[in-house]
């Protein structure tokens, strides 16, 4: 179970690093036209959600694989959940159809096994 809790670690990392960087990166046009939701909320906003997953990324996996204070995996991953879940909640007000809420869905679900795993029986 270990390792499958690493490899969802690795591949949740993966997905936030994408989606922060994104965020960070793409002019505000261009990320509206990509991910509509963007445009109802202030560009700060969107930047500072592009700088919590990329450090919840970061989280998921740097202590762990360093050892030091491997608490915060566990931590990094019901954080990332509540973003997922604040994210659902953004597309629900918005009226967005399953599709464009399933991802955060699936997140929020990952986030919170991993979260679970490694708070409850498979500690680092």
């Amino acid at each position: 179970m270990n390792v499958v809790l690493w490899a969802l670690a690795f591949a949740l990392a993966a997905v936030f690093v994408a989606s922060g960087i994104m965020k960070l990166t793409v002019p505000r046009e261009k990320l509206i036209e990509r991910t509509p939701y963007a445009a109802d909320l202030p560009h700060s906003v969107v930047l500072t959600i592009g700088v919590v997953e990329v450090l919840g990324a970061a989280g998921l996996l740097l202590p762990g694989l360093l050892g030091i204070a491997p608490v915060l995996v566990p931590i990094a991953a019901a954080g990332l959940a509540i973003t997922m879940a604040l994210a659902f909640l953004t597309h629900i007000r918005r009226g967005d159809q399953l599709a464009q809420t399933l991802p955060a869905i699936v997140l929020l679900v990952l986030s919170t096994l991993l979260a679970w795993g490694r708070f409850g029986p498979y500690p680092l």
